[in-house]
C-alpha cells in the first residue's frame, strides 16, 4: 500500500471518528450512566465529513452513502442541542 496524502487523510479521519467512541465511553464512566456528550456529535460530524471526502476520492459508493447519511443525523442532534441551550438561556 502506497502511503500518500489520501491514505493519510483516511487514517486521520478514521482516528477522529473513533475518538467519538472514546469520548462517549469516558463520559459515561465518569457519570456511571450512559451519556452522549456534545463533543461526540462534533467528532462524529468532523470524522464523517473527512471520511466522506476520502470515500469520494476512492470512489466507494457504499462508503459515500454511509458517511453522507450519517451526517444528517449528527447535524440534527447538534441542532437539537443548540435549541435546548437557547430555551434554557431564555428561561434563565
Amino acid at each position: 500500500m502506497k502511503w500518500d496524502v489520501w491514505v493519510a487523510l483516511g487514517m486521520v479521519a478514521q482516528g477522529v471518528f473513533f475518538a467519538r467512541f472514546l469520548v462517549q465511553w469516558l463520559a459515561s464512566e465518569r457519570r456511571k450512566q450512559s451519556v452522549i456528550p456534545e463533543a461526540f456529535w462534533y467528532l462524529s460530524l468532523c470524522g464523517s465529513a473527512m471520511l466522506l471526502v476520502y470515500s469520494i476520492h476512492v470512489k466507494d459508493p457504499v462508503f459515500i452513502v454511509g458517511q453522507s447519511t450519517g451526517s444528517v443525523i449528527y447535524i440534527r442532534n447538534l441542532v437539537l442541542i443548540a435549541r435546548a441551550k437557547s430555551a434554557k438561556d431564555a428561561t434563565s
